[in-house]
């Protein structure tokens, strides 16, 4: 299994609060302040990292309209592929400007890179670690080139067989990787909760050794929640502005409030997990006086025989614990006792052992 990895404040691996990331990728809008606003958001709504996507529309198709170029499903229907990816690319010229911006908010800033010249450009930028997307799990040499940088790895899982994300773990490590993280993900826009099998992160961290965690493009927080319960240690969700009409990924990007919301729920949700410790928490043990136990409820004289009429099983739970009440009836007292007295080990003429608490 790999060791918990520190990037910045942040500890990610198992056991470790989750670390949170606001994907902003094509919500800019072509606007470098609106990336700004939108990294100022995250900060508000308590995430611990930001992430872009690194391409240009060249590294990434051709710029051909024929109709196996055309999106003809979904939320970018009627957009060309090339004109697509040339609207919700991020422009370089941008990059170390807004990771100064986001480290200077206290957050990590990292990226998506979608080819070998963008690996090489992050590395300029000496990012602390790479995010890979489902559709780049069998780019082999993009793969390989990541690996080299022997950076930790975050790679979704979106749409990818056991033997894929099998190659392409063995293609990470094999060129230099470390520390391997795997995300659930659906690779939808937006994705059908019910599609999720969330059970399988169970799956991919005991098949590959490595902690899990979701990126989500659904659009409430069940997932992402039901990820924390599995163990998820990761948690990817896109982010968009309240005046957000228009930005291409808007349509499955969360805005800031329920962001806000969902991060709030996710910590909670954390801390409740806890341990796998049974037993009354620093909370209950307040309220373990208030359990009951056995009492005078009539006046006993020193001899006088315990009875269910002289003694009662009552709150508070300052007497002996019920458990006992079978072996101080019929026994004697050992000393007077007056109603809303509790009774106790040396109050009962019986040895001590059985009587014990």
């Amino acid at each position: 299994m790999n060791e918990t990895v520190r990037i910045g404040k942040c500890s990610i691996g198992f056991g470790c609060e989750p670390f949170i990331i606001a994907e902003l990728s094509g919500n800019h809008k072509g606007s470098i302040d609106r990336i700004k606003a939108l990294i100022d958001a995250a900060k508000d709504a308590g995430v611990d990292a930001v992430k872009l996507q690194t391409y240009t529309a060249d590294a990434l198709t051709l710029p051909v309209k024929t109709p196996l170029f055309l999106q003809d499903k979904g939320l970018w229907k009627g957009k060309y592929l090339y004109d697509l990816y040339t609207e919700g690319a991020t422009p370089r010229e941008w990059h170390a400007e807004l990771k100064s911006y986001a480290e200077s908010r206290g957050l990590v800033f990292f990226s998506t890179p979608f080819d070998e010249p963008a690996v090489d450009f992050l590395e300029e930028l000496d990012i602390p670690l790479y995010k890979i997307g489902s559709h780049e799990v069998v780019h082999i040499p993009l793969l390989e080139r990541i690996g080299k940088t022997k950076k930790p790895v975050i790679l979704s899982t979106g749409m990818a067989t056991e033997s894929e994300i099998e190659l392409a773990a063995q293609t990470l490590r094999g060129a230099g990787t470390i520390e391997l993280f795997l995300l659930k993900c659906i690779s939808a826009y937006p994705a059908d909760p019910k599609q999720f099998n969330l059970r399988s992160m169970l799956r991919l961290q005991e098949r590959f050794g490595c902690p899990v965690g979701i990126s989500d493009h659904s659009l409430s927080n069940e997932m992402v929640l039901g990820a924390i319960t599995l163990g998820g240690c990761i948690i990817e969700k896109h982010l968009t502005l309240e005046d957000s009409k228009d930005a291409l990924d808007d349509g499955f990007s969360l805005k800031p409030s329920a962001f806000k919301e969902m991060v709030e729920c996710v910590r909670r949700l954390h801390a409740g997990l806890g341990s796998d410790t049974i037993g009354p928490c620093e909370q209950e043990k307040i309220e373990m006086r208030f359990r009951r136990s056995i009492f005078a409820s009539q006046p006993i004289r020193e001899g006088d025989i315990f009875t269910q009429k002289n003694i009662k099983v009552v709150r508070p739970g300052n007497g002996l614990e019920p458990k006992h009440w079978d072996t101080v009836l019929g026994n004697k007292a050992t000393r007077d006792l007056s109603p809303g007295d509790p009774l106790q080990q040396d109050h009962v003429n019986v040895p001590l052992e059985y009587c014990e608490q």
